[in-house]
């Protein structure tokens, strides 16, 4: 096998970014959404039989999907520092596109930061689903690896879709209020256990980081808050103008779905056949990006809504091009991609067979 060399690769005319674009993307994906709202919100409304208006909301149920995929694609892409030019337009607007899928962006992107730091070190970063080991998945009971498998077949798309973006910010904000409550009852108790009543008021817990999953800095505390306050603002806006029980299983229903069809194409790029899969030791950065990331052969409309992340193995060697030139350094660098691996829609449903990593062997296999 070819030495795979970063410097091989023609990278830094594709680095240049455009606001007017990256503007005209973000422009081109929230109209559409907002119209789409208000097309569902007459139709609701109208006069039509029951069957009549389920069937007018099924192509503005997919539309909403996949423009929220768009949505996240273009967030990612603002994590990155890639949509424009300034990192404070990127935090601005990444911070915005997360109000649209309810997720906070700092802290995902600083997630995911160390994903690409790690990428194809299986010893370090799990994957997506917490990847085990052969060696800690036979120490489980039959039990355990019954779960294990069942946790991780794609079925568990949709449930977990609607956690990881309804559910999860709204918790993690909930878990850090019930650890501050828990610690100033403690404080309270102590207190009044030593008889100091007139030290009651002077209140010396604090919250402090770690913070749930949403990191380690009150910067990215005070988005989540932020986000929690204006998306759950948001949801009791949208209910009182469509209807309580239309937008919030129109809206789970979208998050679901959009969620899903993420984290499957998450999954697909790094989890598969052949996938480059080293320990610590024997892990290279740039074998990573190139070897541990496929590529998808899909249609160019479905590259639209993820905004060109099927060019995956170009994104990971440099993350910071934005999406609207890696496909173009994707074809500049094909001779160099050809040990890289391509997947079409229909090799989806093989890749979630591998999710165990053989650490011996460094390999991802499947299990029987």
């Amino acid at each position: 096998m070819t030495k795979i060399r970063r410097r091989d690769f023609l990278i830094k005319p594709f680095l240049k970014r455009d606001n007017y674009r990256a503007f005209f993307q973000i422009t081109s994906t929230i109209v559409p959404i907002i119209s789409l709202w208000l097309i569902s919100n007459q139709i609701i409304n109208s006069s039509f039989f029951f069957l009549i208006k389920v069937f007018l909301l099924g192509p503005i149920l997919c539309l909403l999907t996949l423009l929220s995929s768009r949505t996240f694609s273009l967030m990612h892409d603002c994590g990155h520092n890639s949509l424009f030019t300034k990192r404070r337009l990127n935090s601005f607007f990444g911070f915005l596109l997360g109000l649209v899928n309810g997720i906070p962006h700092k802290s995902w992107s600083i997630d995911h930061a160390f994903h690409h730091r790690n990428n194809g070190n299986w010893e370090i970063y799990k994957g997506p689903i917490d990847v085990l080991s052969l060696e800690d998945y036979n120490h489980l009971s039959k039990r355990e690896q019954l779960f294990y498998r069942l946790s991780r077949n794609w079925i568990m798309l949709f449930p977990g879709g609607f956690y990881y973006l309804v559910l999860k910010p709204r918790l993690g904000l909930l878990i850090i209020i019930l650890n501050f409550s828990n610690d100033l009852i403690k404080e309270a108790f102590i207190k009044l256990k030593k008889r100091k009543f007139s030290a009651l008021l002077a209140i010396q817990s604090r919250v402090k980081p770690p913070f749930s999953d949403y990191g380690d800095s009150f910067s990215e505390l005070f988005e989540l808050i932020m986000n929690n306050i204006i998306v759950i603002t948001g949801w009791i806006f949208m209910s009182k103008w469509l209807g309580l029980f239309f937008f919030l299983t129109f809206y789970s229903l979208v998050s679901t779905l959009s969620a899903a069809i993420l984290i499957c194409v998450f999954f697909v790029q790094h989890n598969y056949k052949n996938a480059y899969a080293k320990n610590t030791k024997s892990w290279d950065i740039v074998e990573g990006a190139i070897l541990g990331s496929s590529n998808l052969n899909i249609p160019n409309w479905l590259n639209w809504f993820l905004a060109d992340i099927s060019f995956h193995s170009i994104h990971h060697l440099s993350e910071g091009i934005p999406n609207y030139n890696l496909k173009a350094c994707h074809k500049a660098n094909s001779h160099l991609l050809q040990q890289s691996q391509f997947l079409k829609l229909s090799d989806f449903s093989d890749c979630f067979k591998y999710i165990i990593w053989d650490n011996k062997n460094e390999k991802l296999i499947s299990i029987n």
